[in-house]
């Protein structure tokens, strides 16, 4: 396959090109600054040095004038000028139209070796589309280090195989013979097998390691977008006589770089209609008491596993009379009330511009913004009134990077997002305030509900244990300090965060999922909903009726056991929970249930053969029981009922409403 003379330059010249670009930004906001020129002219002169090894005699040029432009402001006191900003802008702009005509291997098919000596003759081509999605050099290290760990072992593995071929031979001739020898040879065999043994899982644990590292470079800095938008900000400004200042916040949090690549498209359509239709003229400002700039503001959050872009003006707001006129004019109702006003805008087509410029007056905006969010399954709200106008987008995170503390309750592990923890102490029995609202525990001088952290994966009991002493993590839910009840803290460490199965897409305890060292999933929980949810779970013990009897969870996935857990937990129900059929039945023949809940593809004995246990005991015959599977075929339905099940529900048909309803009747008959 023939080699890419261009691979690492286009990497270095990329990233080159958007500091640059980010720096001459700065300086025009920030006035003359003499080092941050001196860095910029760094960058500029090892760009303009990687040109010329690889031949690029056009971009060499074009970044020697940088340097040219920039060289004065090290010696001068005056600002960097507008017109200045405008060259140094344009000359970037055309590296990086050249960088996306250079060609590639696969491009360049037999003659992708060779290194022209300038880019004249390349072919022309439109500028390639913004794309943000770049690895971390950090993370490329560690998958490689993780790859390289992993081909030692292997090596090491065959070389113990090859050994163990040998021995095996010489076992088989010195058979009954040399009872003695055979002896020493079969322990040496038991050595190597552990030796195998040993580095397979070694090689397992690398593998797993190698794959969140891979994972995490689909990760991408929601600040890699930022100087992108404050470049499109700052363009429409100045093509339409305005002055605005960009500010973003939120730039830390990870999400997938596609999900990131098609947001970007929505906020650099919003951000140039903010420019167009929001912010206003200096003059205009100078005439309502505003600053003569504009201002365009940027807010990036997570909220549980939703990524949130709030983008505001300073401007004048949309125009509602004008909005309702263009309706009219086209012959389509108004609404009367603002928000379906801006529901509608959202909609797309509809434009209150007088003339089509550059900017605006086509309609087309906001389909861009909807198609945007149709396609990644999110949701855009707007509100405007005379102090400017606010956009949110709301989209689901296919993948996000995230730092959690990592706690234990009854021996079940799970994770909280570390950006809510506010410390952690520890606690014996004697120190919690007991009192007719429930228990609490006094923090920095305040009095804090302490709530019992139960999430155990055991099945053996859905009530939390109450030892001598134990960890309360304090965290922030919904604006208020409470203390989660924790048997010890695993540290801290950083997960993939996954969406969850449709099974739960409802419950409102479990933020996400994440795959643990040994590749088990593992909870995330998500704080804005945990501290109503363990409140309403654990409170107070208010009514005196006889409990339920738990409901017994029969599945070999933890993860189906874990989510119909949290379902009927966070409904009320007492849970308990069995790794297989076998498992089952000895639970049942010890403990008093009032539902099985029956995977039917287990290992050993099936679900099928579970019910047919059950029914044929005459202590369990009567305690109701049904098959939640993936098996979706009429034989399999006839056999769960032959079988005596009290009913059949398909996973992928799953709906949470009819399966606690269903529930409710076989537990209250």
């Amino acid at each position: 396959m023939a080699k890419d003379p261009y691979r690492y330059f286009r990497i270095e010249a990329r990233e080159l090109i958007e500091q640059l670009s980010k720096g001459v930004l700065a300086l025009e906001q920030g006035g003359r600054d003499e080092e941050q020129v001196s860095l910029l002219l760094r960058w500029a002169h090892t760009l303009k040095g990687a040109a010329r090894v690889v031949r690029q005699a056009q971009i060499a040029d074009l970044i020697h004038g940088v340097e040219t432009l920039l060289a004065p402001l090290r010696s001068s006191d005056a600002a960097l000028p507008r017109s200045t900003v405008d060259q140094l802008l344009a000359v970037f702009d055309q590296v990086n139209t050249l960088l996306g005509q250079l060609p590639s291997a696969e491009a360049d098919g037999a003659g992708g070796d060779r290194v022209s000596a300038g880019s004249e003759a390349l072919p022309a081509a439109a500028d390639p589309p913004q794309r943000i999605v770049r690895a971390d050099v950090l993370e490329v290290d560690a998958l490689l280090e993780g790859l390289g760990e992993i081909g030692t072992e292997l090596t090491g593995i065959r070389r113990a195989i090859d050994t163990l071929e040998a021995l095996r031979e010489l076992a088989l001739t010195a058979g009954e013979a040399a009872p003695q020898g055979g002896r020493a040879l079969v322990a040496q065999l038991d050595a190597l097998e552990r030796r195998m043994a040993g580095g397979a899982e070694r090689i397992d644990r690398e593998l797993r390691q190698t794959r969140d590292a891979a994972e995490r470079l689909r990760l991408i800095p929601v600040g890699g977008i930022f100087t992108t938008l404050e470049r499109c900000a700052r363009d429409a400004a100045h093509s339409c006589g305005k002055q605005v200042v960009f500010d973003a916040s939120g730039g830390q949090l990870r999400i997938d770089g596609e999900v990131l690549d098609a947001v970007l498209g929505a906020l650099l359509q919003l951000v140039r209609n903010a420019m167009a239709h929001g912010i206003e003229t200096p003059e205009q400002r100078a005439g309502a008491g505003k600053d003569a700039s504009g201002r365009i503001a940027l807010d990036v959050s997570r909220r549980g596993y939703m990524a949130w872009f709030r983008l505001r003006d300073d401007g004048r707001g949309i125009d509602m009379a004008a909005l309702r006129a263009v309706l009219a004019a086209r012959g389509q109702p108004a609404p009367v009330d603002d928000a379906a006003l801006l529901a509608r805008l959202l909609e797309g087509g509809v434009s209150t511009s007088s003339a089509v410029t550059e900017l605006s007056g086509r309609g087309i905006g906001m389909d861009v913004v909807r198609a945007a969010m149709a396609k990644l399954g999110g949701r855009a709200h707007a509100s405007s009134d005379a102090g400017g106008t606010t956009f949110e987008l709301c989209v689901p995170l296919s993948l996000a990077g995230l730092d959690v503390l990592l706690v234990e309750a009854d021996g079940q592990v799970a994770a909280l997002p570390l950006d809510v923890v506010q410390g952690a102490l520890r606690v014996s029995q004697e120190q919690v305030v007991r009192s007719a609202d429930g228990d609490a525990i006094v923090y920095e001088g305040q009095l804090l509900p302490l709530l019992p952290l139960a999430i155990d994966a055991a099945g053996r009991s859905a009530r939390p244990r109450s030892p001598r002493a134990m960890t309360a993590v304090v965290i922030r839910s919904q604006g208020e300090r409470l203390a989660l009840a924790t048997s010890r803290l695993g540290g801290v460490d950083s997960v993939v965060l996954r969406g969850l199965p449709p099974l739960m897409t409802a419950d409102p305890m479990v933020l996400g999922l994440y795959l643990d060292i040994e590749g088990e999933p593992r909870m995330v929980l998500n704080p804005e909903a945990l501290g109503g949810a363990l409140s309403g779970r654990h409170g107070g013990g208010k009514e005196a009726a006889t409990p339920c009897p738990p409901i017994l969870i029969v599945d070999d996935s933890l993860t189906t056991r874990m989510l119909e857990s949290s379902i009927l937990e966070s409904a009320g129900y007492q849970v308990a929970q069995a790794t297989s059929a076998e498992e089952g039945l000895e639970l049942a023949r010890q403990n008093r249930y009032a539902l099985f809940l029956v995977d039917v593809e287990m290992p050993g004995m099936d679900g099928f053969g579970f019910i047919t246990q059950l029914r044929a005991d005459p202590q369990l015959r009567d305690i109701p029981a049904l098959l939640v599977t993936s098996l979706d075929t009429a034989e399999h339905k006839r056999r769960g009922s032959d079988a005596g099940a009290n009913g059949y529900i398909v996973k992928n048909e799953f709906d949470q409403a009819a399966f606690l309803a269903q529930i409710g009747e076989l537990v209250l008959r």
